[in-house]
């Protein structure tokens, strides 16, 4: 027998033997005193389909084979994140097509609530179905609806289209963190997870050049659709290499057999109806949905946060919110929980989450959305330069995240990091309150945003390790779907404050300010901000303008720089794992684990970096 088929035998036997050991063959569990053993009760009883057909193809990986997965990782997210850029404009020109200009914000609110409510839903698909399976519905997701979009001939069919591109987009944000988590350990997780935000370095400067010239050239039409044929080019390196892997394990018998095989079709259902949690998923997305869908649009609403409708969607949305962990930990009604007992009474994956909200939370308080207006408006920048100071943030964020990402896979801790992220993030704002005055200088405008920016990047990336070390590497992907879920929570609840606080003193601050002549007017000025601009900066008006600006963005970095505060005691009950120490039991060829000679002659690598016994 050849050494190659040495090997391949070695690898069955290797596999079998890691199926067949004892659920506590690893020893005990402890999530809050951080022990080397991550998720070791609950590993080998409760591994689904998914995730064990990725172990077994990473026992497969070549070097070169690996190298390719990651190449097109990058390649998608250089094509979603200059997407994203191109296209940030050209949803203007569409529904303008359609003469529905206004109906804009109902489009990024279906998308923003999709965003949020896919990502736990299509975690779980990956570990019941597969990892290629998950990746080719999140981009078949993405192609149908940019497909929707550039042959939409009204605004309802244009912003139906965000379903699913909403959902394919965000599967993909969420399908490129699990794998890369399947495939690195914790101390080089942190500085792969930011390969996917690595292309907005160059994107943010290029995308809105790009944008302009396919508007003058082939119109917003094209504009979505050639992604239809960008996106699948640059999936296709993965999609091969996940294919030819998954193709050679199943030859040597490594893999579990689909749900469909060999039972009828009630069984079938039945078998899915365990496998993914149905029900959780219903309780999880229906929370979400229903907590983000008023905050979103309460301030559009006739009555406001009084309104009847209003009301009943987030009472309902947290009662399930509330029932969600009852159902998650009974053992008589489910035995596949979406999150499990024991994640959910994980004081570093609740910190870890309570980060996330708060980080975007103060995000949109005080950078995103009415920054951009008042840089335009109170400051008087030009469109391209107050576009500019309003990307600092997230071009200093994600250098940042980089190079704190290279210090944590030298010292093997995260969670100082979080907390001195939390205290410069603090800072940022702090300075937000006293540099960004009527008069201010661009400098030191500037200057405060790449302080929050600092501060973002080195909490953001290493709280997300944290909850990904909380766990096990079954629950990786729902953990990291949950973390990001919390963003985009905390985004929502963030803008709906941000919204509230803006209409509700804009209008009674411009009747008060603005000169007897231009009272009538006050009206029209909040409505659009180019009756604002049409005032000469330094006349009587555009100074009410301004001070009214002025004021009612000081009272929201007030409200930021409040909310900073349970920031950082979340940051403080996260746990100060060792890195080093810990395993959580990926197996397989992966980046940074040491492929080593065992004792039965199998070449096995962990995600500790140290032979699994």
């Amino acid at each position: 027998m050849s050494q190659g088929n040495n090997r391949e035998q070695m690898i069955m036997e290797e596999h079998h033997r890691f199926s067949q050991e004892s659920p506590h063959s690893y020893g005990a569990i402890d999530h809050d005193v951080g022990v080397a053993s991550i998720g070791s009760d609950h590993y080998s009883n409760d591994v689904q389909a998914g995730v064990k057909n990725m172990e077994a193809v990473s026992m497969t990986w070549t070097k070169w084979g690996l190298i390719a997965a990651y190449a097109s990782i990058f390649l998608m997210a250089f094509t979603t994140s200059l997407e994203g850029q191109v296209v940030q404009s050209l949803s203007v020109f569409a529904t303008s097509s359609f003469s529905k200009h206004s109906l804009i914000s109902t489009v990024y609110v279906v998308q923003g609530v999709v965003l949020a409510v896919a990502k736990t839903p299509m975690a779980k698909i990956a570990d019941v179905f597969g990892r290629l399976d998950a990746f080719t519905i999140s981009v078949l997701l993405y192609v149908l609806g940019y497909i929707q979009m550039a042959a939409s001939q009204n605004v309802e069919s244009f912003a139906a289209a965000q379903i699913s591109y909403s959902a394919g987009n965000t599967g993909l944000q969420i399908l490129q963190q699990i794998f890369i988590a399947d495939t690195s350990d914790l101390l080089n997780r942190a500085l792969w997870s930011s390969l996917p935000d690595i292309p907005f370095l160059i994107t943010v400067w290029i995308g809105s050049i790009i944008g302009e010239g396919i508007l003058a050239s082939a119109g917003w039409r094209w504009g979505y659709g050639i992604w239809t044929i960008i996106l699948p080019a640059m999936f296709l390196p993965l999609a091969i290499t996940l294919f030819l892997n998954n193709r050679k394990v199943k030859k040597r018998g490594l893999t579990s057999p689909p749900l469909w095989r060999g039972v009828t079709f009630p069984r079938f259902l039945k078998n899915l109806f365990v496998e993914i949690d149905l029900v959780g998923i219903l309780l999880l997305s229906g929370a979400f949905a229903l907590i983000l869908i008023p905050c979103t649009i309460a301030t559009r609403q006739r009555g406001g946060w009084s309104n009847g409708s209003i009301i009943a969607m987030i009472v309902i949305g947290a009662i399930c919110l509330v029932f969600f962990p009852f159902w998650e930990s009974s053992k008589k009604l489910e035995r596949r929980p979406l999150i499990p007992l024991y994640l959910l009474k994980s004081r570093t994956f609740a910190a870890g989450c309570g980060v996330a909200f708060f980080y975007f939370m103060v995000f949109y308080l005080s950078v995103q959305p009415y920054f951009y207006s008042y840089l335009l408006v109170v400051q008087n920048k030009s469109v391209t330069a107050a576009g500019h100071i309003v990307q600092t943030f997230s071009f200093t964020s994600t250098v940042a995240s980089i190079i704190i990402s290279l210090v944590i896979k030298y010292t093997g801790y995260y969670q100082p990091f979080v907390i001195t992220g939390c205290f410069i993030y603090l800072l940022g704002v702090g300075l937000m309150i006293h540099y960004r005055e009527i008069g201010a200088s661009t400098c030191a405008i500037i200057g405060t945003q790449i302080t929050v920016g600092i501060g973002g990047g080195m909490l953001n990336v290493p709280a997300q390790l944290g909850v990904q070390a909380s766990t096990d590497h079954q629950h990786v992907a729902v953990a990291t779907a949950v973390f990001l879920t919390f963003i985009e929570l905390g985004g929502a609840v963030g803008s709906a404050i941000s919204g509230a606080v803006w209409s509700k003193n804009i209008p009674v601050k411009l009747e008060a300010y603005l000169p007897q002549e231009n009272k009538m007017n006050a009206t029209l000025v909040y409505n659009n901000i180019n009756n604002a601009l049409i005032y000469p900066y330094g006349s009587p008006a555009r100074d009410a303008i301004n001070q009214a600006y002025q004021e009612t963005m000081h009272i929201l970095l007030i409200v930021a720089i409040s909310m900073t505060v349970p920031l950082i005691i979340c940051s403080l009950f996260m746990r100060n794992y060792n890195l080093n120490k810990m395993d959580q039991q990926v197996r397989g060829r992966v980046i940074g684990g040491r492929i080593e000679e065992g004792s039965n002659g199998v070449r096995e690598a962990s995600a500790k970096g140290r032979w699994l016994k």
